[in-house]
């Protein structure tokens, strides 16, 4: 029986980390605004913006939530807090998910 509710309780995060995962595809027609600074294949044109391309995913959600949250305050939060604020949990995985898969 024990054995049986670990599983269940496994197989469930399992589910659960497949429904949060992003999709590239829609990250890519989001990504347009984030191109005026990070460029249009994530390699940023202006000097002290990060390169995004390749970036990893998990990295990237945590930074834009972290900005989002108001939790990051140095270098570009004050361009990057507002951004951030207006993205669903579902746009920032398929943001992640899109800039992460660039190689």
């Amino acid at each position: 029986m024990k054995n049986v509710a670990i599983g269940l309780i496994l197989g469930m995060g399992l589910f659960s980390g497949q429904a949060l995962a992003g999709d590239a595809v829609a990250g890519k027609a989001k990504a347009a605004i984030c191109a005026a600074c990070h460029g249009a294949d994530g390699i940023a044109m202006i000097p002290g913006y990060p390169h995004l391309k390749g970036q990893n995913e998990q990295y990237l959600i945590s930074s834009l939530n972290a900005y989002k949250n108001k939790e990051r305050n140095g270098g570009n939060a004050a361009v990057m807090q507002p951004q951030a604020s207006i993205l669903s949990d579902e746009d920032i995985a398929n943001l992640a998910a899109y800039y992460s898969s660039l190689k």
